[in-house]
């Protein structure tokens, strides 16, 4: 399912949910002290482009707290809701629902991206 699930998810939303990572990248990147929320926006952008076969694990530190507040007022919850709203049209259909979840997956993470690890 890896790798056709990755393609199918591409043309399901996948791609714009990584072009909101990588757009909320660059802008967090053009501060100097927002390049350490760029470079974990680009990480989940990839992640956002082929989700199937990789896994998050959510930890956390005060550190991380602090910095998941700073993100969702400054655009996780953008990212959050758009990945909702998709995840829950494609689970109108039986067919759609792994990418439903998968969507939900990401909504997740885009509410809580510090401390998150992903692996595969």
């Amino acid at each position: 399912m890896g790798c056709l699930g990755n393609i199918i998810w591409f043309v399901l939303g996948g791609f714009i949910l990584g072009l909101f990572w990588l757009v909320f990248g660059i802008l967090w990147c053009i501060t100097i002290v927002g390049i350490p929320v760029g470079l974990q926006c680009f990480k989940f952008a990839s992640l956002s482009f082929l989700p199937f076969g990789k896994e998050i694990e959510f930890g956390g530190s005060p550190v991380s707290l602090l910095l998941n507040i700073l993100w969702l007022i400054f655009g996780g919850l953008e990212i959050a809701i758009t990945a909702a709203v998709f995840g829950l049209l494609l689970c109108i259909t039986i067919v759609g629902i792994p990418f439903g979840f998968q969507h939900f997956k990401i909504a997740k993470l885009a509410l809580f991206p510090f401390g998150a690890n992903v692996r595969s």
